[in-house]
């Protein structure tokens, strides 16, 4: 009798993005209905959250605790590089273990938020040569990737690529990105963002409310220098159009995708301060699809925001901070409704606002047919997954 796939599951789960805790629920939802005797665990960034959310072993992704707080004295400066050859051995122990790694969708390919080649970069790196040492498939399935300007962080990015047995994409840009940092993509399929596999949330009446998601936002890795100008400018053009709603006698909601967004909430409550501005505290994507799904109109900067209001088929606005908001809007019909998250001008906002406010009942009539059609490629992503890391699994289905 044939032992049980030993399934790995492997990036930065349960440390406060939901996006990526959304990809993760959606690979774990096509393991239990597709493979359920698959024994799988995770190696995340947060293990502790993981293991009690999805009821799986988790082990931390780094040796050192401190791995993403900067270090400036010798003591952490030493931990911190000693971390990084520990890592090395534990993350090749862990992949000898499994079968099969997969990277559940995030954006481990690109640096369209700051991060340093040392940081995740190199993780990825020493997951995908394990793999190829110990042959053990590393799929990179889903994911996102872009321009990277860095070179050490471009080059860890690439071999990762080369070294992983199966890449798919969740838009085009993507697959290009990789094809233009010299990796063979010929064989590379592009499929719908992970997050479009989760179930849909509940049918909601639009409750008048307009779901506004903010982001901690800074710019990108190149930006480092005018991080604070861009957060600002940011955050001063969000509020205004907060507060415009708000004057408009419209009930606003805050939301978030990550931990560290909850600051520019706070900041917004604080400078708008009216009893029609209130903040949402989600846990999950569902939570996020459910808030989504009572609203008349969402206006979000997070990639996965965007992603929820677009699965809950409520009308969309995105002030989008990389290609990836652009390419996502218009694949789903709403490539006129982008707005520059690094230059928010309130009037033009509002403006495209009620544009969207104004074609709402055909957008969502257009949303339904987009998110069938994205079910159905998800369904094929997922058998294509079966076939290459299960060949054992999909010659049974064919017999």
């Amino acid at each position: 009798m044939k032992a049980a796939a030993r399934v790995g599951v492997f990036g930065l789960l349960g440390s406060g993005n939901l996006g990526n805790d959304g990809s993760l629920e959606a690979v774990l939802g096509y393991l239990r209905a597709e493979h359920p005797d698959a024994v799988v665990d995770a190696l995340c960034g947060g293990p502790e959250a993981v293991a009690a959310r999805y009821r799986i072993p988790a082990t931390r992704l780094h040796w050192y605790r401190g791995e993403y707080r900067t270090a400036s004295r010798a003591g952490a400066i030493a931990a911190k590089g000693l971390g990084k050859l520990v890592d090395a051995f534990r993350t090749a122990a862990w992949v000898r273990r499994h079968d099969v790694v997969i990277v559940p969708g995030m954006g481990v390919l690109e640096a369209t938020l700051p991060l340093r080649p040392w940081g995740f970069p190199y993780s990825l790196f020493l997951l995908c040569a394990s793999g190829r040492l110990f042959g053990t498939r590393v799929a990179l399935v889903g994911v996102g990737a872009a321009a990277i300007g860095n070179r050490p962080t471009r080059a860890l990015v690439r071999w990762s690529a080369r070294l992983a047995a199966y890449r798919s994409y969740r838009d085009t840009l993507s697959r290009d990105a990789v094809r233009a940092m010299g990796v063979d993509t010929a064989r590379d399929e592009v499929y719908p963002d992970l997050a479009f596999a989760l179930p849909a949330p509940s049918a909601a009446v639009p409750s008048g409310t307009v779901c506004v998601g903010v982001m901690d936002f800074h710019g990108g890795n190149d930006d480092r220098a005018r991080a604070e100008e861009i957060h600002r400018r940011y955050l001063d053009g969000t509020t205004r159009f907060v507060r415009a709603l708000a004057e408009d006698g419209r009930s606003v909601r805050l939301l978030t995708g990550d931990a560290c967004d909850a600051p520019v909430v706070r900041a917004i409550l604080d400078a708008v301060d009216s009893p029609l501005v209130t903040a949402c505290e989600a846990v999950s994507l569902a939570d996020l699809m459910e808030e989504m799904a009572a609203a008349d109109t969402v206006v979000a900067t997070r990639y996965h925001n965007l992603v929820c209001a677009l699965k809950a088929g409520t009308p969309t606005l995105a002030l989008s901070y990389a290609a990836k908001s652009d390419a996502l809007m218009a694949r789903m019909g709403l490539g006129a409704y982008c707005h520059p998250a690094r230059d928010v001008d309130t009037d033009r906002l509002l403006e495209q606002f009620r544009s969207l406010e104004k074609h709402a009942a055909e957008t969502r009539r257009a949303l339904t047919g987009h998110n069938a059609t994205a079910t159905r490629q998800l369904a094929r992503q997922f058998a294509d997954l079966t076939t290459t890391l299960f060949p054992q699994t999909a010659s049974q289905e064919t017999r």
